[in-house]
């Protein structure tokens, strides 16, 4: 029974079975990221990160630049927009400094966020109109949210 739902939940994420990118503690790297499976960053990243996967933040992972992703697990720093099309979990020594779009939002206790976050049905549209394709979501963002403006 609980093989099935294993097997059930990683068919439902439509991510290839591939191995994690990982970006170690003590490794700096600046530019866009883009990959079709999971990453971890242990170490510091500045740019932007595009991934259809799983994005783990380490306890000493550091970006600086906006997140594209599916999921996420945040222990560490992140400094810019932080776009999650499901689940965003923040993790006690989190540290975020941005606006987060996301569909959920788990955060524990001593973890820290400065800036707005948008949750639910705006963020399902803005996914929808990604898959899609558009090219005026900004506009739809800014308009659909108060004081908060994005681009792609």
């Amino acid at each position: 029974m609980f093989n099935n739902e294993k097997r059930m939940a990683r068919n439902s994420e439509n991510v290839p079975d591939m191995g994690i990118n990982r970006i170690v503690e003590g490794t700096t790297i600046e530019g866009d990221i883009k990959c079709e499976s999971n990453i971890r960053i242990d170490g510091t990243f500045t740019g932007n990160l595009t991934t259809k996967g799983r994005l783990v933040i380490g306890p000493t992972g550091k970006i600086e630049g906006t997140i594209h992703c599916q999921n996420a697990e945040i222990e560490g720093l992140v400094k810019g927009k932080v776009y999650v099309q499901q689940m965003l979990s923040l993790k006690g020594s989190a540290k975020v400094e941005g606006d987060i779009f996301t569909d959920k939002l788990a955060v524990e206790p001593g973890s820290s966020f400065t800036g707005a976050c948008n949750m639910g049905a705006k963020v399902k549209e803005l996914r929808k109109d990604i898959n899609d394709g558009a090219a005026a979501i900004a506009g739809a963002t800014a308009s659909a949210t108060a004081g908060i403006s994005s681009s792609f």
